[in-house]
């Protein structure tokens, strides 16, 4: 075993946290441990190598392939030749990999990082502010550290379903990585992920069956948009909602899954199995009780509005960090990358610290139609205005009625806009439609700098006949 060495600052993890390093810390003496991601062990983090990137190209190439069956509507006739799995994935992987492989690279090589010692390896605390390394090589190293910033994010959760495990089910980690498309997927999860690849998929060919434990899938969006997506999912996959999964067993044919409806026992069968029934922190990896850090619900590591890392009892911990999936319920990108922000400004300016929860957080699903929401949802507004006193009022703007819509034929498409009464301030929004992901930006920004419906409606021109007349004739309901 290695003697123990001291840094002036560790981090864990190669996601978000990897952009702590700088020009301004060039004085400091840096760890950057990271353990990588997947089965591959890539550096990089989760979103570069196994989420939003690669998911995103796909769904790109999904949304072309499922074009030819919408097209006949608009009186243009074509038709899919098929689809060339290799190609698809080579072509994303082929682009991601050279990123990931150069980041590493750039980190443990390049004469910016002077300053820094790049461990591919696990670490796990053995005490407040010490870590132990476990070296790819079998080598182990003794980390201490004045400040450590906890970066390491999330996995995808296995449910303790029998027989599940052993099944060897596909994940987000592996299934864009398959060598071919099967002929037919159960995906088990109705969540963001679940909804995301059961378009891609269904689009690329692969018989979907979708099984939920709910009624309707992605329950986290608005009741109303919630079932908008369940009713378009169901017309293009199977969908078997409200089934509570008993056990899943790997076969000579492919997988078979059993599970109750009420009294009903359901037995469904397909070639594989995606299991996208959410994510699970990496905190249990690093064994963060050993350095005395708190844990909230869901084994996130337990954290103040300033990202300052917290004790069983919630007291600060001195100099401990964290940020991005390991600590926020949220699992998103455009989160980590605020929160490296905020930890990076309140390591270097103690004195002017800022807090990371100032600023309304948007979803975007890229699923098909595309959804995206924003603030609170029409129940918990209303729930929210009934304790306070207040009132609410809500729009809800249809593309079928705005001349874009009329273009792209859409009639499922809307918009839900929920406001203060008297301010107009929004409270929330919830888009599900084309470009939805897009739109909700629109809003975003006036939640974030202050604007109300009335400013946002009235002291600028909206571009006719573009798409954003679904967000301005929303506004326009509520902004008297």
């Amino acid at each position: 075993m290695n003697a123990q060495t001291h840094y002036d600052i560790a981090l864990i993890g190669s996601g978000s946290v990897n952009s702590f390093p700088g020009p301004d810390l060039a004085g400091h003496s840096i760890v950057q441990i990271d353990r990588g991601v997947g089965p591959q062990a890539v550096f990089g983090g989760t979103c570069l190598n196994l989420g939003c990137i690669p998911t995103k190209m796909f769904v790109r190439t999904a949304d072309l392939a499922l074009a030819p069956s919408e097209s006949a509507a608009l009186g243009v006739r074509e038709r899919l030749e098929g689809v060339d799995w290799p190609a698809i994935r080579d072509r994303i992987f082929g682009r991601i990999d050279p990123i990931s492989a150069g980041g590493e690279e750039y980190r443990a090589s390049h004469e910016d990082n002077a300053n820094l010692t790049l461990l591919r390896g696990e670490a796990r605390f053995t005490g407040p502010k010490a870590l132990r390394v476990e070296l790819a090589d079998g080598t182990t190293r003794e980390i201490t550290a004045d400040t450590i910033v906890l970066g390491a994010g999330s996995r995808p959760e296995i449910p303790a379903i029998d027989g599940l495990a052993d099944a060897a089910p596909q994940t987000s980690d592996t299934v864009m990585r398959m060598d071919a498309l099967p002929a037919s997927m159960l995906i088990l999860g109705s969540g963001i992920i679940a909804v995301e690849f059961a378009h891609v998929l269904d689009a690329l060919g692969v018989d979907v069956t979708l099984v939920a434990r709910s009624q309707r899938v992605l329950r986290a969006a608005d009741a109303d948009v919630s079932a908008r997506l369940t009713e378009i999912l169901g017309g293009r996959i199977r969908l078997e909602t409200g089934l509570d999964t008993t056990s899943v067993r790997r076969t000579a044919e492919g997988v078979e899954l059993r599970g109750t409806r009420g009294r009903e026992e359901v037995v469904l069968q397909a070639e594989d199995v995606l299991v996208a029934t959410g994510r699970r922190p990496n905190s249990d990896r690093l064994d963060v009780a050993a350095g005395g850090i708190g844990l909230a619900d869901g084994g996130r590591v337990a954290v103040d509005a300033y990202q300052r890392v917290l004790d069983p009892g919630g007291q600060v911990l001195p100099g401990v960090w964290a940020l991005g999936d390991i600590s926020s319920p949220d699992q998103l990108k455009h989160v980590a990358n605020h929160q490296l922000r905020i930890v990076r400004h309140n390591v270097l300016h103690p004195e002017e610290m800022r807090r990371s929860d100032e600023m309304p957080v948007p979803f975007g699903v890229f699923t098909h139609p595309q959804v995206a929401w924003v603030g609170r949802d029409e129940e918990t507004a209303r729930a929210e205005a009934e304790r306070s006193g207040r009132e609410i009022r809500v729009a809800v703007q249809e593309y079928s009625s705005i001349a874009y819509g009329w273009a792209m034929e859409d009639t499922t498409g809307f918009l839900k806009l929920v406001v203060d009464a008297e301010s107009t301030a929004i409270l929330g929004a919830q888009i599900i439609g084309p470009e939805a992901t897009s739109l909700i930006q629109l809003l975003v920004q006036a939640m974030s700098t202050g604007q109300t419906a009335r400013d946002l409606a009235r002291t600028q021109y909206w571009i006719h006949p573009a798409m954003p007349e679904l967000v301005e004739n929303a506004l326009l309901q509520v902004a008297d």
